[in-house]
C-alpha cells in the first residue's frame, strides 16, 4: 500500500492547537482538525496514531520548549535577580507566540491532568526545574531570602499564563464600562510581576511562612 503523501506535522499541530484550546481534550475532534489542517484523517492517524497522541505531541513540545529557554537563561550570565526578570519576560513571550496554550493548559487543570502520562509530565516537571535553578542560585549567593524554588515558580510564572488567558474577559469589562482596563498592556503586567518578585524574592522581605 503507497505511503500518503508527506504533510507538515507542525501544521496538524497548530490546527489541533486551536480545536484543544476551543473545546478541550474531550470535546475535540479529529474530523475537525483535520478539516482546520487541510489533510484527510488517514495523513493525521499516519503522523499521530491517536486524538491522545496528537494532544500529548502538543503539549509535551510547548513544555520541552519552555524549559529549553529557561534552563538557557538559568545557565546564561547575569545575576539571579536579572535571570529572574528574563524568566519572566521570556515565558509571557513563548504564551504570546503560542496564545492558544493558555486556553489548552487552564482546561487541562481543570480536569486534574487526566490526560498527562508520564512522558509529558517529565517534559513539564522540566519547566519548573529550570527556573529552580535561578532561585536556588539566588537563595545560594544572598541575594533571595529562603524560599522554596516551586513555590517561586508559581508565584512567578503560573500568573502570566492565567492574565494572558483572560485578556478577552478583561476586553469585555471594558466594554461593559465596568472597569476600563485599555491601559493594562501584557507588557506592563511582565514588569509589574517583575517588581513583585524583586520585592518577594528579597533576603531582608518577610518570609510568609
Amino acid at each position: 500500500m503507497p505511503r500518503p503523501a508527506r504533510v507538515s506535522p507542525d501544521r496538524i499541530l497548530a490546527a489541533a492547537a486551536l480545536e484543544f484550546a476551543e473545546r478541550g481534550f474531550g470535546g475535540a475532534r479529529v474530523d475537525r482538525i483535520a478539516r482546520r489542517a487541510r489533510v484527510n484523517k488517514a495523513m493525521l492517524y499516519y503522523h499521530f496514531k491517536s486524538k491522545q497522541g496528537l494532544y500529548r505531541t502538543l503539549l509535551r513540545r510547548m513544555f520541552t520548549l519552555a524549559g529549553q529557554r529557561l534552563r538557557a537563561i538559568a545557565t546564561g550570565d547575569g545575576t539571579p535577580r536579572e535571570k529572574v526578570d528574563r524568566a519572566i519576560a521570556g515565558f509571557a513571550d513563548l504564551i504570546r507566540e503560542h496564545a492558544h496554550f493558555p486556553a489548552i493548559m487552564l482546561r487541562e487543570i481543570a480536569e486534574s491532568g487526566a490526560h498527562l502520562d508520564r512522558e509529558t509530565l517529565a517534559a513539564l516537571a522540566s519547566v519548573p526545574r529550570a527556573f529552580s535553578l535561578i532561585i536556588q542560585d539566588g537563595v545560594a549567593e544572598g541575594t533571595f531570602r529562603p524560599v522554596h524554588p516551586v513555590f517561586a515558580y508559581f508565584s512567578t510564572l503560573a500568573p502570566i499564563v492565567f492574565y494572558l488567558a483572560g485578556a478577552p474577559i478583561r476586553q469585555e469589562i471594558t466594554e461593559l464600562q465596568l472597569i476600563d482596563m485599555r491601559a493594562l498592556s501584557p507588557d506592563q503586567f511582565v514588569r509589574h510581576l517583575q517588581d513583585a518578585m524583586h520585592r518577594s524574592l528579597a533576603h531582608d522581605a518577610s518570609p510568609t511562612s
